[in-house]
């Protein structure tokens, strides 16, 4: 999500990859739809009301598609005031879903949080959830080997540096969204909250995905994994 202050160069990167982003999954999603008769389900793990906001209502009503919002964050939930019937929220932890059957949806979504989720045994018991939920997914986080972390974009190779360095760093100056962080426990926090993966790590946690690289001047910046 772009933030305030970020520069008008910044902002229509951001957008750029955003519609790209957006026109893939919709491809995906209506490919595995036409399998589908009567409403097609789609579960999105750490999703939010304002990414369907700018997917497109419209899209969701005219491919009669129902949406899950599964997050553990109440506030990121219902930070709107939702305008269709078509959303539903959880309030939940993506690592144990316990609660739903195997294949209780039709697609899995998730963009950008498998980074967020904890360490490698909280990204595996992740991915066992993407894979047994549906028999589609597709998945989007950010890559290790691009120079810049988009959590911390103000300071580049940053998330290649020593977590000690991180640490000093955060805590003296804005990297990211936030201003600097001083508190040692917050500063941790926050240098923990993101941990990137390079393309073997997102192999090994989705197997059975085709995995494609998103890029940026070549280079590749994300990772995406669709399994169709």
């Amino acid at each position: 999500m772009a933030s305030e202050g970020n520069g008008p160069i910044f902002e229509a990167i951001s957008n750029s990859f955003r519609s790209h982003r957006d026109r893939l999954l919709k491809g995906a999603i209506m490919e595995c739809r036409s399998r589908v008769t009567g409403i097609f389900n789609i579960i999105d793990l750490g999703g939010s009301y304002k990414y369907w906001d700018r997917i497109g209502f419209d899209f969701l009503e005219s491919a009669n598609i129902n949406i899950t919002c599964v997050n553990h964050i109440r506030s990121e939930l219902f930070a709107s005031e939702p305008k269709t019937e078509r959303i539903t929220f959880v309030v939940a932890d993506a690592c144990n879903l316990d609660f739903y059957k195997d294949s209780s949806f039709d697609f899995v979504h998730s963009n950008s949080v498998i980074e967020h989720v904890g360490r490698w045994s909280e990204m595996r018991a992740f991915a066992k959830e993407v894979r047994r939920l549906a028999p589609a997914y597709y998945i989007q986080t950010p890559y290790f080997w691009f120079p810049i972390d988009p959590h911390f974009y103000r300071v580049p190779f940053y998330h290649w540096m020593p977590e000690s360095l991180r640490l000093k760093i955060i805590r003296r100056m804005k990297v990211g969204w936030s201003l600097a962080i001083p508190d040692l426990d917050d500063a941790m926090a926050a240098v923990e909250s993101a941990v990137i993966l390079d393309a073997s790590q997102f192999r090994s946690l989705f197997p059975d995905a085709e995995i494609s690289f998103e890029r940026f001047a070549l280079f590749p910046k994300s990772l995406i994994a669709i399994r169709r």
